[in-house]
């Protein structure tokens, strides 16, 4: 824009989102595929907030295969008429003023999310353009916006954020552009994120928005929510709607079985508060005010050990906790010691006390808490900041679990004691593990070791670079030891299968021989107790046969490791091995050496030989086919599988909190109780997908 263009006008409404523009980090955390993720969710949020107000229960969100994306809603509409102190239209108002819009003062919204009233202008100030169209008062009404300034798109094919732009100058014009029928009302917003601001590469995450989608879904009952992706070759499209709320929440986000059932607590609380409270005339005025905070929890205790803890404050999430989760586990702690307590003789605990991670062991649980204008720290609202809330949540957690465990029923008292039998367990594990964890350090050559003797261990006591190796019997272990770098290679001879520790309880996979050994060979302990730091070994890497039985151990023992050692896992220290299928061995003429070729599928075998016919060379027939590792000598099982230079290896790892989820429902999916979902699985034909099982 020419500077003899440049208006007061352009002044007052850029002042504010230039701040954003420049640092937008402090609006949205980071500039990457996860910023712009969090401009999307301020957008639907607002949607949500109206669901939540009784306004509208569809949503609709469409990722388009120019980049861009739209939501859509049909609650109240954003307000079309003119704002008074600002003389602009509502519209424009909540799309280029921070902290505006009604979410203050009480008024329209008692509880909401959102960025504190910055969501909408943060989004608009770091899209290229915005197009938002209203429709209220039977008309439809619409403007657009380049980087968060109002203006005109001389658009010729279609919207576009390169089409020739001209800012308003003097006024803005919200143009009617269609009607409604009478009583039809919503909002659609369509925005391109600016790539001035966002990294190149960063793009809108189709699992993360199905997950957020289906959580939200779970906690406003009622509220469809469809999402439409259309940017690759075919169109995806999802919806969800739930009639339940948390307690289905909790259910679907268990995995393990049940020990209890869902226990649903409700209550609330008051506390005063000083904030500024802005007056007609423009000054903000220290106003104490009275709050009231809703508290809804969902909980169940389940058979594992691993804890599934989802916190929201006004259905927004915080993924790392706050003042309300401090609150849930204080309360919980409290009231479960003075339980354990009462019953100190019928349990047997002696002096010891629990931990926190004795009682969460095992626990899934949804808190939401409903407040209106809660204290984030920090922005991207993450933590709940109110301290007030803590107390409250305290209070209500063991008021619900007193009612629980003091209940005549005969249901609640076999569960309260479930409760109570699994926790005191936990914190033997805990103390047990402790002790054994001291005993299981890496021995130097002066002391003695208490490992497995049929442990075949390397000479480095340099973990980062030393491996373990889990062969699948004593025959592929003995071509192993002559194939092996013994410096840093080291290891481990299994017999057949081992146990499916997904089905088996904790002191069913302690007590199996297999097990136990690999847990006690990596010495980093086991569950909740398991200090990566500790372990001996920088990889550890599973070498079975290449066949059905083969990959079974691999299933089994990949599933050890997810549920009782799952840090190597997520730190990628897990790997397969992948062993040749077929040895092809190339003829050639004279005194010529013959060349070796080895294969790792049927069809990269047929491959060569089509290839070696078309040029006319000979081959060794029959092909070997190797039915397991033993079957090789020590110099091609080095060659093709243990040599650094030469071996290909798979590695197993976790990529975040969302993957793991999924990950937890394969394994129980697979390898769990219920035959019913596998046999599904099976029949539906994802079971039989090679191409899937082997990546």
């Amino acid at each position: 824009m020419a500077s003899s263009d440049y208006s007061a006008r352009h002044l007052s409404v850029l002042e504010g989102l230039e701040a954003v523009r420049k640092r937008p980090g402090m609006y949205i955390g980071s500039t990457d595929s996860r910023g712009l993720m969090h401009c999307l969710w301020e957008i639907i949020d607002n949607s949500v907030d109206e669901a939540l107000g009784g306004s509208g229960d569809e949503i609709a969100v469409e990722l388009h295969p120019d980049g861009s994306v739209t939501v859509r809603d049909k609650a109240r509409g954003i307000p079309v008429d003119i704002e008074p102190k600002t003389g602009l239209s509502g519209v424009e108002v909540v799309f280029t003023k921070l902290h505006a819009g009604g979410k203050f003062g009480g008024g329209s919204y008692a509880a909401s999310g959102g960025l504190h009233g910055v969501g909408a202008s943060v989004v608009n100030a770091l899209s290229e353009r915005l197009d938002v169209e209203v429709d209220r008062d039977g008309k439809t009404w619409a403007m657009s916006f380049h980087r968060g300034e109002p203006g005109i798109f001389a658009d010729t094919d279609g919207p576009n954020p390169a089409s020739p732009f001209t800012p308003f100058v003097s006024n803005s014009e919200l143009r009617i552009v269609g009607k409604v029928a009478k009583g039809v009302t919503g909002t659609r917003i369509r925005y391109w994120a600016d790539p001035q601001i966002f990294t190149k590469g960063a793009t809108f995450q189709t699992e993360e928005l199905f997950s957020r989608a289906r959580q939200t879904a779970f906690l406003v009952p009622g509220l469809g929510i469809d999402i439409t992706d259309a940017r690759g070759e075919e169109t995806t499209v999802e919806s969800f709607r739930f009639a339940g709320g948390i307690s289905e929440f909790a259910d679907f986000l268990s995995t393990d079985a049940p020990l209890t059932d869902t226990w649903r607590m409700q209550g609330s609380g008051t506390f005063t508060e000083t904030v500024p409270v802005l007056q007609p005339t423009g000054a903000m005025v220290p106003t104490e005010l009275t709050r009231d905070c809703e508290v809804d929890i969902a909980l169940r205790w389940g058979t594992g050990y691993d804890t599934t803890f989802r916190s929201f404050v006004n259905i927004i999430s915080t993924p790392k906790g706050g003042t309300h989760q401090a609150g849930f586990e204080a309360g919980l702690m409290k009231f479960l010691r003075a339980q354990v307590e009462l019953n100190a003789r019928r349990l047997k605990v002696g002096n010891d006390k629990l931990e926190k991670d004795d009682i969460l062991a095992g626990l899934t649980a949804v808190l939401t808490v409903r407040l209106p204008e809660p204290q984030f720290e920090g922005q991207t609202k993450e933590i709940l900041g109110t301290p007030a809330v803590r107390n409250i949540v305290a209070t209500v957690i063991a008021k619900e679990m007193a009612a629980r465990f003091s209940s005549s029923k005969r249901d609640d008292k076999a569960q309260s004691s479930l409760v109570l039998d699994k926790i005191v367990s936990e914190m033997k594990s805990r103390i047990s593990a402790r002790a054994h964890k001291e005993t299981q350090r890496r021995k130097n050559a002066l002391e003695s070791s208490s490992l497995p003797a049929k442990l075949v261990d390397c000479r480095s006591n340099d973990v980062a670079n030393s491996e373990l190796m889990i062969v699948e019997g004593d025959s592929a272990l003995g071509t192993a030891k002559l194939a092996r770098d013994s410096e840093y290679q080291a290891l481990l001879p299994i017999r057949g299968k081992i146990l499916n520790v997904q089905k088996a309880s904790v002191s069913d996979m302690l007590s199996n021989a297999e097990c136990a050994s690999i847990i006690q060979v990596i010495g980093a302990g086991s569950g909740r107790s398991f200090d990566i730091e500790q372990a001996r070994y920088g990889k550890v890497i599973i070498m079975s046969d290449a066949d059905v039985d083969g990959a079974h151990i691999r299933t089994l023992l990949l599933t050890l490791f997810f549920r009782y050692m799952r840090p190597m896992i997520e730190a990628g220290r897990v790997f397969a091995a992948v062993p040749p299928l077929h040895r092809v061995i190339v003829m050639n003429p004279g005194s010529k050496p013959n060349e070796t070729i080895y294969t790792y599928s049927e069809k990269e075998l047929d491959g060569v030989l089509a290839g070696l016919k078309r040029s006319g060379k000979k081959y060794q027939d029959p092909i070997q086919r190797y039915k397991g590792l033993g079957e090789m000598d020590a110099d091609q099982l080095s060659e093709t599988t243990m040599d650094r230079r030469f071996r290909t290896l798979r590695r197993v790892t976790v990529k975040d909190a969302a993957s793991a989820e999924e990950a937890s429902r394969v394994f129980e999916l697979l390898m769990g109780n219920e035959v019913a979902p596998r046999k599904e699985f099976i029949i539906a034909g994802e079971g039989l997908n090679r191409a899937r099982i082997d990546t």
